[in-house]
């Protein structure tokens, strides 16, 4: 009887900690942009050679993180995408070895990751955002388009690739 309690008082305790351990983001809407997760060569809208970007998950899944090197291995970045359970969407916080960084803002509609930057003023005091989307296709890859839109109207594409997973 003693080894059954004791057997007993043993098994809660693990159950309590599994319970405790469980996956915090482990949730469809924590998912929603795994169809960026892998190792990609990605290409311009000419064939040639973007560079590599390699994207996986950490902190318990919480993170989808970007690492990104252009071709020429000149210019590199790492952006790190997450769910924010407080404001409903999803953001990514983008940092590069330029100086660069680029705050954005969306959700997932349809095959899309639609993100954006809060309203900025440019050089010529004309209101803009950047918008990033990208879109999974029907054969598993997926095109990254990034546009600088001006007045809500005037659209410059800053990047236009294609993502090809690595065998």
């Amino acid at each position: 009887m003693k080894r059954t309690f004791i057997f007993f008082t043993i098994c809660l305790f693990s159950l309590t900690i599994m319970a405790q351990n469980k996956c915090k983001c482990c949730t469809e809407k924590n998912s929603e942009f795994d169809f960026w997760i892998g190792t990609w060569t990605v290409t311009n809208p000419d064939g040639t050679a973007a560079g590599i970007n390699v994207i996986d998950k950490i902190q318990d899944n919480c993170i989808l993180r970007e690492n990104w090197t252009s071709s020429k291995g000149n210019y590199t970045g790492t952006s790190s995408n997450f769910y924010n359970k407080q404001t409903k969407q999803w953001e990514q916080l983008w940092i590069d070895n330029q100086g660069g960084s680029l705050h954005l803002k969306g959700e997932r509609v349809g095959n899309q990751m639609i993100l954006q930057t809060d309203m900025s003023k440019n050089k010529d005091d004309k209101p803009f955002i950047h918008r990033v989307t990208w879109t999974l296709n029907k054969d598993g890859t997926v095109r990254q388009l990034w546009e600088t839109i001006t007045n809500k109207t005037e659209v410059v594409i800053a990047f236009d690739g294609l993502y090809k997973k690595k065998k």
